[in-house]
């Protein structure tokens, strides 16, 4: 079953009603996966040694109470042989410690491992990545930091997740362990009142129930406004580190405008976001810190107080009392388990609304995406690319440019011009099927492969020579080809770097990137070749150069290109010009350049 199947559709976002629901459909699938033989595997083995440690536990507090017998009883050789064995079962409590735990880590970083994997699927797929960047900008119901989410939240869910719900478990077998031993030896409390003797039955137990209960309902009540506190620390602590991210990968930029001042400002802004709503987690955590300290100091106290009447009247022994004192501990801590875990619960219930809410964007996203008005983008046996009745639209709906027909058949050479900011690259968006904002249809040639080089090309770090074959494998071409590529490009400089890793955004001009992206394309030898300003940042005599190079090289490649430079006219012999104003652009094509 395909990961992202198995996640799909689970997550309309309808707040707490049905959260238990779907946060229990975030569980199921990595059991459910491919993976799920070695995922219920490592559960069971889990499960079986927290079975056991419950299980050795129960035996130490027998021989605690006959150890302790054996003091009051002045028994020394009694006193030796059941230390003994106390001692042998410490040894493997310690290696079923240890092996919980370390099982328990193996199937913590395989389950993280896969939903991350999942998730970058559901991320990546039908261009939900670039969807909710574009709608990101208008809309309020932002997914913010899917990045944070993925690295980070998942995490953090997968570590919560199997310490509450395998504390749950040690819990639940503690209660139903210890309560049987509770009630043996706690007996019943007698008392007198108007002249008449009451006796409870197994009164340590009503006890441990009422002093628990008593304090979970507390515990909710204080500890509550944590939860939304903690999904907001979360949320301001990723801006922040988005922000000095996108600071690094700006560096350059800033320091040319002196930004430092700006940036500075900005950050402080941030900081303070995370200060404001650190101080208001810590009054809330003070509260719930006081009150759960107190609760577990009185608790250790609390059976001793309420037992020690009846061994002070000698109806139960000292090992009676220190074994009351141990399974009402036992009963406590399990009966406590809301209240002891309640800062993990925190933690687990902001992370999973957050990988919640961004599934629920991403599904969202999809449906929304389908259900408008849409440029539909088809193939076709034909060798051109054909459009008819195009009108591009932004994401909100405003209408900014229209075609009535084009044709880009093999070897022809287009040049798109028009005013900045009319449409020119969502055009291109349109003609590689990610822009869907609008309606008409746009023709593909199937089988018929198509690169579109940005302004600003993408170089992936690593290898210089991964970013030059990229997205194909760095392995792809061989030496010679690179070398004779680079060298056509004007970049022999580079060729004694092809294996060296670094970022090369950074370590590039933008006119090196530039003739990197063309590289690239002269490497793809792509049916049809889009340049959206590809070569701006470059000099006349260099930009005409790569052009020569693309059509001696690339004589069958459609090339259609966005620029302003009057020059690329004569690499061009049709030009699409963009007319109007508003939503009554239109884009016409003229008979040549």
């Amino acid at each position: 079953m395909d990961a992202t199947q198995t996640l799909s559709g689970h997550y309309p976002y309808r707040g707490r009603r049905d959260f238990v629901a779907r946060a229990w459909q975030l569980v199921l699938p990595y059991f459910r996966g491919d993976e799920r033989w070695v995922a219920r595997g490592l559960l069971a083995a889990v499960l079986l040694l927290e079975i056991g440690a419950v299980y050795m536990t129960v035996l130490a507090s027998t021989l605690n109470k006959d150890i302790f017998d054996a003091i009051e009883k002045k028994n020394a050789a009694l006193f030796w042989q059941q230390l003994g064995w106390f001692m042998l079962l410490v040894v493997v409590f310690m290696l079923v410690a240890i092996y919980k735990i370390y099982l328990r880590q193996a199937l913590q970083m395989r389950w993280r491992l896969w939903l991350t994997r999942t998730y970058l699927q559901l991320w990546l797929s039908d261009r939900r990545f670039y969807h909710l960047e574009l709608l990101a900008k208008r809309d309020e119901a932002r997914t913010d930091n899917p990045d944070q989410r993925i690295a980070e939240d998942l995490r953090l869910f997968v570590d919560a997740t199997l310490a509450l719900g395998l504390g749950l478990v040690s819990a639940l077998l503690s209660l139903l362990s210890f309560l049987g031993i509770l009630a043996a030896v706690s007996g019943p409390l007698e008392f007198a009142a108007g002249g008449q003797t009451y006796s409870i039955p197994i009164y340590m137990v009503w006890v441990a129930f009422i002093y628990c209960g008593l304090g979970s309902f507390a515990a909710h009540k204080v500890g509550q406004p944590l939860i939304p506190l903690t999904f907001n620390q979360q949320r301001v602590e990723a801006n922040l580190r988005f922000a000095l991210v996108r600071l690094r990968e700006n560096a350059e930029g800033v320091t040319f405008l002196r930004g430092e001042a700006s940036e500075l400002r900005g950050l402080d802004l941030l900081i303070a976001a995370v200060r404001e709503n650190w101080w208001k987690l810590m009054a809330f955590t003070k509260r719930f810190t006081a009150f759960s300290s107190g609760y577990g100091q009185i608790a250790s106290i609390f059976p001793l107080a309420v037992a020690a009447p009846r061994y002070f009247a000698g109806q139960i022994t000292l090992g009676d009392l220190t074994q009351i004192q141990f399974a009402f501990g036992e009963v406590q801590n399990a009966l406590s388990w809301f209240v002891n875990s309640y800062g993990t619960i925190v933690d687990w219930k902001a992370s999973t609304d957050r990988l919640l809410s961004f599934h629920a964007a991403a599904d969202e996203i999809k449906q929304r995406v389908a259900a408008q008005d849409a440029v539909r983008v088809t193939s076709s046996d034909g060798p051109a690319i054909n459009v008819s009745a195009l009108c591009l639209a932004l994401p909100g709906g405003q209408r900014i440019a229209r075609l009535d027909h084009f044709e880009l058949g093999p070897g022809e050479r287009v040049l798109v011009a028009g005013p900045s900011g009319c449409g020119k690259s969502t055009l291109f968006r349109a003609l590689a099927g990610i822009w869907p904002f609008g309606e008409g249809y746009v023709e593909l040639p199937s089988g018929r492969h198509a690169l579109f080089l940005p302004q600003r090309p993408y170089l992936p770090i690593g290898t210089l020579r991964a970013a030059l074959c990229y997205p194909q494998a760095g392995d792809r071409f061989d030496d010679s080809t690179l070398v004779e590529i680079l060298q056509a490009c004007g970049l022999g400089g580079l060729i004694s770097r092809l294996d060296e890793s670094a970022h090369w955004t950074q370590q590039l001009s933008g006119g090196e990137q530039q003739r990197l992206s063309i590289a690239r394309a002269l490497l793809m030898r792509p049916d049809f070749l889009f340049l959206d300003e590809a070569t701006s940042a470059l000099e006349e005599r260099m930009e005409s150069r790569l052009y020569e190079e693309l059509a001696r090289r690339l004589p069958h490649c459609a090339v259609m290109s966005i620029a302003h430079r009057p020059a690329l006219a004569r690499f061009h012999s049709r030009r699409l010009e963009f007319t109007g104003s508003g939503s009554d652009m239109r884009i016409v094509e003229l008979a040549g350049c």
